[in-house]
């Protein structure tokens, strides 16, 4: 079905949230052309810096999507962790396992996680949603919807109704729309204890450092101030014991700042954005019904300690949008969206785990949380036709390599098929939209064909010219 066919004055998209996924899905779906129509409850985009790591393999996505530039003009890396006692520096802590992520990194461009609070992260997709003609309309608070076989009628608060051929829910954690459609969610506290989290101006302490306040043993929390990359503002995280009250306010932030700290009050000069929340994890129970899909914080809700939730979040918006894109624009069959709920619940629940391992002090920041690793061997799209494959399969993450002279995550980015002909006569995949890269056998690949999906994960592996164009007419790419 194409974007020709969307009701009349409706979409055929409508993405509930303009938070980092339906930004993300938005930039996907306006890149294929279709009509993706962003709406979101308040009148602006999230202030704050909440999710404001972003992981290697998020990294590869977001030059995909093509913001990469801004990504990295707008942050930094993560400074140093710096313990305090009694005022007086005590001794630095690594906040991740820096050899161990830049080993799980491989053939990544990226060997570290990269620090751009949430609220520029937004702001940097945002405007490529616009430059790309994609729309985002403020002040629209879902109430309702109603689907039938044909598409999805979304009701608001104010103003008119909105049709579209299927709606995505990227409204956080407290989703209307999962609660709408009355889909559960399994979870869990992993922590009693509420957290203040608060973007904060403050004199007289360094940027060099993650300042880390450890609690004073009378029953305080401890205390963290991360100067925040490409910012004048740091990150102000507090914990308080089980059934406290957190004052949010310029003086709350003071007294806690001074009270656990070597700060006066009067070094906090400035409040820009502040909340509190008990860290928890939960996973919907499903990730979809009929034509409305779950994303992000409203399918899986993370601890923040593991900095997996955005990038989940991100990656999930990866998944979707190049299967809605296939449906809708080039005639795939319909049942290619029942993968994605196949393929990103269980990643989902895997990366909760990590999260709140980390949380608890079970897991270190490493190999585990880049999330390079990642893949979808198991998956109804994957066709490993090889008997005994050797290094990359169906499946895996497609990696970056360079090979006759080309840059393979260039040939990869957009919104195509990659084929990859190594060491073996080049084929007609029977697709225009399957690009073609030759070349020579050799790491990482070795050799044979290898057709990489538009999120850059290998759908088929094999070397029949004759199964490659079966994997091909069964995903409707002919």
């Amino acid at each position: 079905m194409s974007g020709a066919d969307a009701v009349t004055g409706g979409a055929d998209v409508v993405i509930v949230g303009a938070g980092p996924t339906g930004l993300a899905l938005g930039v996907d779906l306006a890149r294929r052309g279709l009509d993706a129509l962003v709406v979101e409850k308040a009148d602006g985009l999230f202030p704050g810096s909440r999710g404001k790591g972003i992981q290697p393999r998020t990294m590869e996505v977001l030059e995909d999507l093509g913001v990469l530039d801004a990504i990295l003009a707008s942050g930094g890396r993560y400074p140093v962790g710096m313990i305090w006692q009694d005022g007086k520096r005590a001794g630095e802590h690594r906040m991740f396992d820096a050899d161990e992520v830049k080993e799980a990194a491989g053939d990544s461009a990226f060997t570290e996680p990269w620090m751009v609070p949430q609220w520029r992260t937004q702001e940097i997709l945002f405007a490529r949603l616009e430059e790309l003609g994609g729309r985002v309309e403020f002040g629209r608070e879902v109430v309702g919807l109603d689907q039938d076989e044909e598409g999805v009628t979304v009701r608001f608060a104010s103003g008119p109704d909105l049709r579209a051929r299927y709606l995505v829910a990227a409204d956080g954690g407290r989703s209307v729309v999962r609660r709408a459609l009355g889909i559960g969610m399994t979870g869990e506290t992993v922590d009693p204890n509420p957290v203040l989290v608060s973007d904060v101006r403050i004199t007289g302490l360094d940027r060099d450092n993650w300042h880390v306040f450890p609690p004073s043993g009378d029953g305080d929390g401890y205390l963290a101030i991360c100067p925040l990359a490409g910012t004048d503002d740091f990150q102000l995280v507090a914990q308080f014991p089980e059934g406290t009250d957190v004052d949010v306010s310029l003086d709350g932030i003071r007294k806690v700042a001074a009270a656990r700290s070597h700060l006066a009050p009067e070094d906090i000069t400035e409040v820009r954005w502040a909340s509190d929340f008990r860290p928890r994890a939960a996973l919907a129970d499903r990730f979809r019904s009929g034509r409305v899909f779950l994303a992000g914080d409203a399918a899986h809700v993370h601890s923040p300690a593991g900095g997996q939730g955005l990038n989940t979040s991100v990656q999930d918006a990866y998944n979707l949008g190049w299967k809605l894109g296939a449906v809708l624009r080039d005639g795939a069959p319909a049942p290619l969206l029942d993968t994605y709920e196949d393929e990103r619940r269980p990643i989902a629940a895997q990366m909760l785990g990590i999260s709140t391992g980390v949380h608890r002090g079970e897991i270190r920041r490493g190999a585990a949380t880049v999330q390079l690793g990642l893949g979808y061997r198991d998956s109804a799209l994957t066709e490993e036709t090889r008997t005994a494959p050797d290094g990359v399969q169906a499946g895996d993450r497609a990696p970056d390599a360079t090979i006759g002279g080309v840059r393979l995550f260039d040939a990869f980015r957009g919104p195509h098929w990659t084929l990859l002909a190594l060491g073996t006569r080049v084929p007609d995949p029977g697709s225009e939209s399957v690009h073609v890269v030759p070349g020579p056998a050799g790491e990482p690949y070795g050799e044979g064909l290898f057709l990489v999906r538009p999120d850059g994960y290998v759908g088929w592996a094999g070397d029949s010219a004759e199964a490659l164009r079966t994997y091909v007419t069964r995903l409707g790419l002919r």
